[in-house]
């Protein structure tokens, strides 16, 4: 299994290859997750010709640190960023995605790397994330991006984000009806999995 040293200790992290790949994914998953939970998702993008790398952010899965905590997303971008250098050899057009506590470790990581991105795709953004700073941090990197939440989301209500999303010129907004927190673990998973590979695909 893939290690490299990080910033609580040893980082573990997954690659799913496919063969003659058109595009890739960094992603990190949500709090409580770890990458085990998306072979499905993969297999999903593979359908696609789209690589996925992705990481068990500090504490959880086989990563080393505080199992249980959020961590820092400081943290988290710099192990992200550590990643995407890992895959950058492949030679691929690389999107960013992150979702829930994913998705604001990836907003913190385009603070500095937004250039080594094609585009980010946001799934379930927490609303500490959906605040005018990071807003205003998308508009001026010019980075296509696309929002993906639940209409059904208790943990991150729609409405605060949507209102976000809606102040960034460059961001795509999707919604998914009957869907809850977890986009790609609720009975519309196909559905925003083929949303993400379309962005993916258009903007590589």
């Amino acid at each position: 299994m893939p290690f490299f040293p990080g910033s609580t200790g040893r980082m573990h992290w997954r690659h799913w290859s496919v063969d003659e790949p058109r595009a890739g994914v960094i992603f990190a998953h949500g709090m409580g997750q770890h990458t085990g939970h998306y072979h499905r998702f993969a297999g999903g993008l593979a359908a696609h010709g789209i690589a996925l790398w992705g990481l068990d952010l500090a504490g959880h899965g086989l990563s080393e640190g505080q199992p249980g905590q959020a961590g820092d997303t400081a943290d988290h971008a710099a192990d992200l960023a550590t990643l995407t250098a890992v895959a950058e050899p492949s030679g691929v057009p690389l999107v960013l995605m992150g979702h829930s506590l994913g998705a604001a470790s990836s907003l913190a990581l385009l603070r500095s790397d937004a250039a080594r991105f094609r585009g980010v795709v946001l799934c379930g953004t927490p609303r500490r994330a959906a605040v005018p700073e990071t807003a205003a941090l998308l508009s001026a990197t010019g980075l296509a991006a696309l929002a993906l939440h639940g209409l059904d989301d208790r943990l991150a209500p729609v409405g605060p984000v949507r209102e976000w999303a809606a102040s960034i010129p460059t961001l795509r907004w999707r919604d998914f009806a009957d869907a809850g927190h977890d986009l790609l673990h609720e009975p519309g998973h196909r559905l925003v999995t083929d949303e993400v590979a379309g962005f993916v695909l258009e903007v590589s």
